[in-house]
């Protein structure tokens, strides 16, 4: 018996502009949250209702030991059945887009469409170990984020993604900073992108777009015709020069690419 997580979420009213009736849910990647969605989120609201989700062990959402793609694909579920959701628009980064194609190959009446952004419905390896160094620092002897950000940059010198994790520092009630995300559920979880997805005899035949970044290390070459097993009828956009986060690094052609697919889709 899979343990029951109610996500927490922030919400995005549709805008008069709003073309389709059916939500989107956004499901952001490993140690990230809905709050690094907002813009998108934003733009979003002009085509229809909006949920950013903060997935279970991140941002505001329950702690649980249990963090698979399945688990984390029955929270959905749950999310949808709670809020009288008959069926979704899902754009998945990342850890996110893993969870998404997991979902949609399971509940495939749930989702009206799919957005993927950089990353292949495979196995990948748990590379995470400078971030979980940051996220395992002892945070009580500092007062500043600056001062934090200092003290782990040794442990991860890129300082874009350490400012990425910082994103899921709070402050307490004492003024000292702790983590919201359950740093040791998820050390304790490596396997969870290994494994994962079914044979092949699984498809979802809707409208699905992947979004990938030129540059990034996480959509290879040979994993379109992977991509396509699943989603036979999958179409697939590659921004130059783009990282992981194109959804941030590169804004404007993100949105540009976004807008063209979602103008192409029926109105409902």
């Amino acid at each position: 018996m899979l343990e029951e997580v109610k996500l927490s979420f922030k919400e995005y009213p549709a805008k008069e502009t709003a073309r389709f009736s059916f939500p989107i849910l956004i499901l952001h990647g490993l140690f990230g949250s809905s709050k690094n969605w907002v813009s998108v989120a934003d733009f979003l609201s002009h085509y229809s209702h909006v949920f950013s989700l903060d997935l279970r062990n991140h941002g505001d959402s329950p702690h649980s030991s249990d963090h698979t793609l399945h688990s984390m694909s029955q929270d959905i579920l749950e999310f949808l059945e709670d809020h009288n959701i008959p069926k979704a628009i899902i754009l998945g980064h990342s850890m996110g887009g893993l969870v998404a194609m997991t979902f949609t190959l399971e509940h495939p009446e749930r989702v009206e469409t799919l957005v993927i952004q950089d990353i292949a419905p495979r196995d990948y390896p748990f590379n995470y170990d400078s971030e979980l160094a940051v996220l395992r620092t002892d945070l009580s002897k500092y007062k500043t984020r600056q001062e934090i950000d200092q003290a782990t940059s040794s442990f991860l010198p890129n300082p874009f993604i350490r400012n990425f994790l910082l994103m899921n520092l709070e402050r307490t009630e004492s003024g000292s900073y702790k983590w919201k995300l359950n740093v040791e559920g998820i050390a304790s979880s490596r396997r969870m992108f290994q494994s994962q997805f079914p044979g092949n005899e699984k498809k979802y035949l809707g409208n699905v777009l992947f979004i990938t970044g030129g540059s990034s290390e996480y959509f290879l070459k040979g994993d379109k015709e992977v991509a396509i097993s699943y989603f036979p009828n999958a179409r697939f956009e590659t921004i130059p020069g783009g990282d992981h986060y194109i959804h941030f690094t590169k804004a404007q052609e993100y949105q540009r690419i976004l807008t063209g697919f979602m103008d192409s889709l029926p109105a409902s």
